[in-house]
């Protein structure tokens, strides 16, 4: 992989990654039409890390809000800590059980099932995106027929719910993260920005064990050889997390500002286009 195509593929990520659009469908079809294998270890990797850079971008975007949302007492943070335990708990529990079990179905015979072999089939991101569309839509529907509801304290029920549905977006490429986690909480009677805001702070909480997860599979992998064959896509993918980091500074100064100005429908109609466009392509052979 050139340096050029780490940085195209950082800057998407970087663009997307606070979108509910989801980051990893817009990389992993970027892969494809550069010709590169979405679901090769060094290219995974790199994936995991451009989230490690958005996310780091997202600690110092969100940090002053956290600190005063969950950080003014102790009690606040003991709660705090509280739902983002059961919420990781709950994720793992089911994010790690579909994984079990794509590997033992739709991987069945294969001589390493890995879950990231799913990760460059169009077909399968393609309606992940469309649902992840039609869940934004359905949270935006509900919630303007509500009334205004005040920014209260995220309830255990609420992050259970949402911890439960960040499972279900691990396996998946397409089914935003973000996207799914917020309108989850919308949906069950969260405020837009409190469910923001904990969907965020899991976010940075799940990505350092998904980034050894990746790291371990680079380096048993045997299309690689020793680690003289590790060290460049280390390089590259951390070169990538930079780039992405940038980029997600630059995008968080105006597309937060989108994402909280009431206009949550969009998205939900771009994940429903940006699933035709995939589906396109994987009709015309990419």
């Amino acid at each position: 992989m050139s340096l050029l195509q780490v940085a195209i593929l950082a800057v998407v990520q970087g663009l997307a990654e606070l979108l509910p659009v989801s980051s990893s469908a817009h990389v992993v079809v970027a892969e494809k039409l550069m010709g590169l294998d979405p679901s090769s270890p060094p290219t995974t990797l790199l994936l995991v890390m451009l989230h490690t850079g958005t996310m780091f971008a997202v600690v110092v975007y969100f940090f002053s809000r956290w600190r005063g949302t969950y950080f003014q007492t102790m009690t606040a943070f003991k709660i705090f800590a509280w739902h983002i335990v059961l919420a990781t708990v709950l994720t793992g529990l089911i994010g790690e059980g579909l994984v079990k079990i794509l590997e033992q179905t739709a991987l069945r015979g294969s001589p390493h099932a890995d879950i990231e072999d799913l990760f460059s089939h169009l077909e399968l991101i393609a309606p992940a995106l469309a649902l992840a569309g039609v869940l934004i839509l359905v949270a935006d529907i509900r919630t303007r027929r509500r009334r205004s509801l005040p920014e209260d304290d995220l309830t255990t029920g609420q992050a259970a719910i949402i911890g439960l549905v960040q499972g279900l977006s691990l396996p998946f490429r397409g089914f935003s993260r973000s996207g799914s986690t917020i309108s989850a909480g919308m949906l069950a009677g969260t405020p837009r920005l409190r469910a923001e805001s904990f969907s965020f702070a899991l976010a940075v909480v799940l990505t350092p064990p998904v980034v050894a997860r990746e790291m371990m599979r680079l380096v048993h992998n045997q299309t690689l050889s020793g680690l003289g064959a590790v060290a460049p896509a280390v390089f590259s993918s951390l070169l990538g997390a930079v780039l992405s980091f940038l980029a997600g500074l630059i995008a968080l100064k105006w597309l937060s500002d989108w994402l909280e100005g009431g206009r949550w429908y969009l998205f939900g109609i771009y994940c429903l286009c940006a699933a035709a466009i995939v589906a396109t392509l994987h009709h015309i052979g990419y």
